[in-house]
């Protein structure tokens, strides 16, 4: 809260309300895009790489070096690898999407049995995931 200046308020909220009912419809798998207002803290690099997992579509996987490569920065992979790890908003910003080079699930802060079920939540396996 201190780098956003804000101070906690415990109330119901129209954007709460309506993430609630998103996270219902995309583990109910009839929601595949969430439309929320993000406010995001963190660095441009950090930002740009959040924006990247964003645009990683329902059901697809990209690598951490191909989602570097599409920031143009592709020696910058450890980088993006961080800036995925601190995204604070799992599955809305899908971080989970992001998979090892050689296809492993790798690196995920709710676990890799969590990442693994979202995907598979997602229609997606080892036969079927794409970079």
């Amino acid at each position: 809260m201190t780098l956003l200046k804000a101070e906690m308020v415990e109330e119901d909220s129209p954007v709460i309300a309506k993430c609630i009912t998103q996270l219902e419809g995309y583990f109910a798998r009839s929601l595949k895009e969430f439309d929320l207002p993000l406010l995001m803290v963190g660095s441009a690099f950090q930002q740009s790489v959040w924006e990247a997992l964003v645009a990683v579509p329902y059901g697809r996987t990209v690598s951490y070096l191909e989602l570097a490569r599409q920031l143009e920065n592709e020696g910058a992979i450890r980088a993006v690898a961080s800036a995925n790890g601190a995204n604070a908003l799992a599955i809305i910003v899908p971080c989970h999407r992001i998979i090892g080079s050689d296809g492993d699930l790798t690196g995920y802060a709710g676990g890799l049995p969590a990442k693994k079920k979202l995907l598979e939540l997602e229609g997606m396996s080892r036969q079927t995931q794409l970079f």
